[in-house]
Protein backbone atom coordinates (compact mmCIF):
# COMPACT_ATOMS: atom_id res chain seq x y z
CA UNK A 1 0.00 0.00 0.00
CA UNK A 2 1.53 3.57 -1.08
CA UNK A 3 1.06 6.44 0.58
CA UNK A 4 -0.92 9.20 -0.38
CA UNK A 5 0.83 12.66 -1.68
CA UNK A 6 -1.30 14.55 0.14
CA UNK A 7 -0.87 12.76 3.22
CA UNK A 8 2.82 13.88 3.78
CA UNK A 9 1.75 17.37 2.59
CA UNK A 10 -0.51 17.34 5.69
CA UNK A 11 2.17 15.80 7.86
CA UNK A 12 4.62 18.22 6.89
CA UNK A 13 2.62 21.13 7.72
CA UNK A 14 1.01 19.80 10.53
CA UNK A 15 4.39 18.88 12.31
CA UNK A 16 6.63 21.71 11.66
CA UNK A 17 6.72 25.55 12.39
CA UNK A 18 7.84 28.29 9.62
CA UNK A 19 7.31 26.02 6.49
CA UNK A 20 6.13 27.98 3.47
CA UNK A 21 5.29 25.54 0.59
CA UNK A 22 5.74 26.49 -3.20
CA UNK A 23 4.36 24.09 -6.19
CA UNK A 24 7.16 24.88 -8.96
CA UNK A 25 9.27 23.01 -11.48
CA UNK A 26 7.09 19.88 -11.43
CA UNK A 27 7.28 19.70 -7.42
CA UNK A 28 6.00 20.70 -4.12
CA UNK A 29 8.93 22.37 -2.77
CA UNK A 30 9.15 22.76 1.15
CA UNK A 31 11.10 26.06 2.31
CA UNK A 32 11.77 26.64 5.77
CA UNK A 33 10.95 30.12 6.28
CA UNK A 34 9.63 31.83 9.03
CA UNK A 35 7.24 34.75 8.72
CA UNK A 36 8.67 34.33 5.37
CA UNK A 37 11.35 36.89 5.86
CA UNK A 38 13.39 35.52 3.32
CA UNK A 39 12.55 35.19 -0.55
CA UNK A 40 12.43 31.80 -0.13
CA UNK A 41 13.93 30.58 2.65
CA UNK A 42 15.89 27.05 2.90
CA UNK A 43 15.03 23.90 1.05
CA UNK A 44 13.58 20.89 3.76
CA UNK A 45 11.97 18.56 1.24
CA UNK A 46 10.48 18.80 -1.83
CA UNK A 47 8.04 15.99 -3.30
CA UNK A 48 8.09 15.42 -7.02
CA UNK A 49 6.06 14.13 -9.43
CA UNK A 50 7.51 13.89 -12.86
CA UNK A 51 11.29 13.76 -14.88
CA UNK A 52 13.04 16.86 -15.14
CA UNK A 53 15.88 17.73 -18.14
CA UNK A 54 18.62 16.98 -15.16
CA UNK A 55 16.29 14.33 -12.80
CA UNK A 56 15.22 11.15 -15.03
CA UNK A 57 17.14 8.62 -12.75
CA UNK A 58 13.78 7.35 -10.61
CA UNK A 59 11.50 7.47 -13.79
CA UNK A 60 9.14 9.43 -12.31
CA UNK A 61 6.84 9.43 -15.53
CA UNK A 62 5.54 6.15 -14.64
CA UNK A 63 1.66 6.32 -14.16
CA UNK A 64 1.46 7.16 -10.57
CA UNK A 65 5.30 7.09 -9.01
CA UNK A 66 6.59 10.21 -7.09
CA UNK A 67 9.11 10.96 -4.56
CA UNK A 68 9.92 12.36 -1.77
CA UNK A 69 13.36 14.12 -1.32
CA UNK A 70 15.20 15.44 1.91
CA UNK A 71 18.68 16.86 3.15
CA UNK A 72 20.14 15.13 5.83
CA UNK A 73 23.04 16.28 8.33
CA UNK A 74 25.98 14.66 7.05
CA UNK A 75 26.37 12.49 10.05
CA UNK A 76 23.02 11.00 9.36
CA UNK A 77 24.09 10.41 5.79
CA UNK A 78 27.28 8.81 6.58
CA UNK A 79 25.51 6.43 8.86
CA UNK A 80 22.97 4.85 6.58
CA UNK A 81 24.92 4.99 3.25
CA UNK A 82 28.95 5.09 4.01
CA UNK A 83 30.73 8.24 2.60
CA UNK A 84 28.62 10.85 0.12
CA UNK A 85 29.31 9.91 -3.24
CA UNK A 86 31.13 12.42 -5.98
CA UNK A 87 28.92 14.79 -7.78
CA UNK A 88 27.51 13.68 -10.72
CA UNK A 89 27.89 15.22 -14.48
CA UNK A 90 25.04 17.40 -16.01
CA UNK A 91 22.58 15.01 -16.42
CA UNK A 92 23.43 12.04 -14.96
CA UNK A 93 22.94 10.52 -11.63
CA UNK A 94 25.27 9.60 -8.70
CA UNK A 95 27.40 6.30 -9.04
CA UNK A 96 26.79 3.48 -6.92
CA UNK A 97 24.73 -0.07 -6.01
CA UNK A 98 21.34 1.98 -5.74
CA UNK A 99 18.50 1.42 -8.40
CA UNK A 100 16.86 4.67 -7.78
CA UNK A 101 13.39 3.42 -9.72
CA UNK A 102 12.77 0.42 -6.91
CA UNK A 103 9.51 1.64 -5.15
CA UNK A 104 9.31 2.11 -1.18
CA UNK A 105 13.23 1.93 -0.55
CA UNK A 106 14.80 5.18 1.09
CA UNK A 107 17.94 5.65 -1.49
CA UNK A 108 20.53 8.83 -1.67
CA UNK A 109 19.12 11.30 -3.75
CA UNK A 110 19.95 10.35 -7.33
CA UNK A 111 21.32 13.72 -8.16
CA UNK A 112 22.08 15.17 -5.17
CA UNK A 113 22.78 12.49 -2.71
CA UNK A 114 26.28 14.24 -2.97
CA UNK A 115 24.97 17.17 -0.75
CA UNK A 116 23.37 14.57 1.44
CA UNK A 117 20.34 14.77 0.31
CA UNK A 118 17.66 11.37 -0.08
CA UNK A 119 14.88 9.76 -1.66
CA UNK A 120 12.26 7.44 -1.27
CA UNK A 121 9.69 6.19 -4.26
CA UNK A 122 5.79 5.81 -3.31
CA UNK A 123 6.55 5.28 0.88
CA UNK A 124 4.30 2.90 2.32
CA UNK A 125 2.95 4.06 5.61
CA UNK A 126 5.01 2.02 7.80
CA UNK A 127 8.06 3.50 5.54
CA UNK A 128 7.31 6.74 5.95
CA UNK A 129 6.78 6.14 9.88
CA UNK A 130 10.40 5.15 9.65
CA UNK A 131 11.96 8.08 7.95
CA UNK A 132 9.83 10.51 10.04
CA UNK A 133 13.07 11.18 12.56
CA UNK A 134 15.03 11.33 9.41
CA UNK A 135 12.74 14.59 7.91
CA UNK A 136 12.78 15.66 11.65
CA UNK A 137 16.52 16.00 11.20
CA UNK A 138 16.52 17.33 7.91
CA UNK A 139 13.98 20.23 9.20
CA UNK A 140 16.99 20.84 12.06
CA UNK A 141 19.46 21.19 9.76
CA UNK A 142 16.67 23.29 7.41
CA UNK A 143 17.01 25.83 10.40
CA UNK A 144 20.50 25.67 11.18
CA UNK A 145 21.15 26.66 7.67
CA UNK A 146 18.37 29.44 7.55
CA UNK A 147 19.61 31.17 11.08
CA UNK A 148 23.43 31.09 9.22
CA UNK A 149 21.67 32.76 6.40
CA UNK A 150 20.25 35.52 8.89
Amino acid sequence: MTLDINAVDSWIMSTFDGIVPINSWGERSYFYNPGSRAARGTYFLTIKEKDGANDRASNLDRPGVWRINFGLPRPDFVRLFGRQPARPGKGQAIEGPWDFTTLDLLTPHPVYGWMGWVSILNPSPESFDGIKPLIGAAYGKARENFAKRK
